[in-house]
Order: structure tokens, then sequence, then C-alpha cells
């Protein structure tokens, strides 16, 4: 009897070992491979939607300073945000079905560029921050209630011109002028604002304006036919057709000893003679410095719409050696930059 009882305890004994090394193995994988949970620490991915209206220097530079902007203020690509290019190629209806499909992505916000890609996001979501750049009056085109608080998911920056001052810049490095024409695209609110400013500005100095407006790069000779021999120079607004075709617009001007005054950088690096106006780089990289405000949380609707902080002197003095014309020391002296060759 005793001996069946010590065999019985033995093999309680046994087993109870086996048991309670078991627990403990359980427990020591379950620290070693804890399951795996998000923490707070891991950083968010904010998918970003770029929508540009078509491909020129000037709307390619602001969207290259606007990711180098976001870089600059710690969104980088691959990192924490992910971005989405589209571009409409000038195509109107274009605008608002890639608007509708950035909304369909879900995306963080939305960078579009020029008014009628603003226009079509601005339609197509009151919710999604919308940051917009090369707009020139976001509260003409319905975008914002005013710029210094939008009161809507719409900020940015606007790339309205020193219009009066680039008129004047004219008459300044061609006093004897008399008669200018203003290449533009009729269609573009934006330009037809600009113009109306133009006009008023040439008119306080005496001088005369003749407009020609074109719906398409190929309209760009017949428009400065239409001009040469009527007028002493040529100002060119900061319009995306007049952009997109600067350097068939200068080859034409120059045949016909025209020279053009630009509203931008892009102008004169595609051949015009001199320029006043915004870098489209520097104003994309301003708006990238705003979206990471709101991304960071700033409300769009009480976040200013800025407007250029760096404008720019610029003188092609190759083009000028082209036209046969001397540029005034006191022009050249201010220039912020001279393009050589």
């Amino acid at each position: 009897m005793k001996k069946h009882f010590v065999i019985t305890l033995m093999i309680i004994l046994t087993l109870a070992l086996t048991l309670a090394g078991c627990a403990n193995s359980t427990g020591t994988d379950s620290q070693a491979e804890p399951a795996p949970q998000e923490t707070e620490n891991q950083e968010k991915v904010f998918k970003i939607g770029i929508s540009q209206f078509v491909e020129h220097p000037a709307l390619d530079a602001a969207r290259d300073g606007f990711i180098d902007g976001l870089r600059e203020a710690g969104f980088e690509e691959g990192k924490n945000i992910e971005i989405i290019l589209e571009n409409a190629q000038a195509d109107f209806p274009t605008t608002q079905t890639i608007a509708n499909n950035l909304v369909s992505e879900n995306v963080d916000l939305i960078l579009a560029i020029a008014t009628p890609s603003a226009q079509s996001a601005a339609n197509a979501t009151k919710d999604i921050p919308i940051l917009i750049t090369a707009v020139t009056d976001p509260v003409e085109a319905g975008l914002a209630k005013s710029l210094e608080k939008p009161g809507t998911n719409v900020t940015g920056t606007t790339d309205m011109n020193p219009v009066k001052e680039q008129i004047e810049l004219l008459k300044e490095i061609l006093p004897d002028a008399q008669n200018i024409g203003i290449i533009y695209n009729a269609g573009e609110p934006n330009s037809v604002i600009q113009v109306n400013i133009a006009k008023k500005a040439a008119e306080d100095i005496g001088l005369q304006v003749l407009e020609a407006t074109v719906a398409s790069s190929s309209e760009v000779n017949q428009a400065i036919q239409s001009l040469a021999g009527r007028v002493d120079a040529i100002y060119t607004p900061t319009d995306n057709t007049v952009a997109s075709a600067i350097s068939a617009i200068v080859m034409a001007a120059n045949d016909a000893k025209i020279p053009i005054i630009g509203a931008e950088r892009g102008h004169v690096d595609g051949g015009a003679l001199a320029s006043l106006g915004i870098d489209y780089y520097l104003l994309g990289k301003q708006t990238g410095h705003v979206a990471a405000r709101v991304l960071n949380g700033e409300n769009p609707a009480d976040t200013p719409i800025e407007g250029s902080k760096d404008l720019k002197l610029i003188i092609n003095k190759k083009s000028a050696e082209i036209l046969d014309l001397d540029i005034p020391e006191p022009v050249l002296s201010r220039a912020d930059e001279i393009i050589e060759k």
C-alpha cells in the first residue's frame, strides 16, 4: 500500500514539474517576441495630391519649390509624405476630373497650381485643405472671402504681379515708347485682371494699349503680326497660354524688332528683355512652408493667403543685343540678375 502511495506521489510531482516548465517556457517566449502594436511615436505619412494646370517653366518651378519648401519644413517624400502628381495639360474639364480623383484618393492636402486647377479643387471638396499658388486673385476667383482670412478650406499664395511697376519699367527702358501691345488669353480670368491694371497704369504715364488675345499657342504668330508696326513694345502678363509659348512669342517679336517686358523671370529666361516680377520657384517654396503649417494643424480658413516676398529685377542683355537696344544704366545698376547668354 505504501509502495503504491509513493509511486503515485512521484507521478504527481513529475507532472507538476513538467507543467511548471511549460509555463516558464511560454512566459519567456512572450517576453522575447512581444506582439507588434502601433505606438504614438510612429510618424504619419501624409498623402498630398498636386493638380497642375499645364506644364511650363513658371508652374514647373512653383511645383518644385513647393516640394522643396515642404522638405525644408520636415516633410519629405519617401519618409512622411506621399505625392500624387497630376497635370491637366491646359484642358479645363480635366482639372475637374483630377480634383475629383484626388478627393477619391482621400488625400490629406491638395496643391492646386494656377486658377483653373484651384477652382476645380474647391468645387470638389470643402473639407480637404487646398493650398494654391500661381493664382492671381483668389477672392475674385471665388476661392477665399479675403486674403487676410480666407474663411474656406483654401489658403496658400497669390502671384499677383506689381503690374503698375512693370509698365513703368517698360517706359523707363524705352522712354520714347508711345504704344504697347499686350498678349494674353481672354479665357483666363487672372490674365484679364492683370490687363485691366496694365491699361490703367499705361494710361497714367501716357501710353496707349493695343490688345492681342490668343486662345492657344498656335495663335501666337498671328498675334505678333497683328501688333507689328503698331507698337513699340509688348507686355506679357502671367498667363498660362503665354507662358507655354513664350519662346515662340520672343522669336516672332525679335523678328519684328519688338522688345518684350515680361511679368516673371520665366519670360526673361525664355528671351524677354526684362522683368520686375515673381520668381515662381521661391513662390512655390513659400507655399510649401504654408502647407507645412497646415499639415501641422493650422486651419486654412484662418491662414492668410500670402503674396510673393521676393520680387526680382532681371535683365536679358543677350535680348538687348539682338534688338540693338541699350539698357539705361540706372536700370542695370539696380538689377538683381543680368543674363549675359
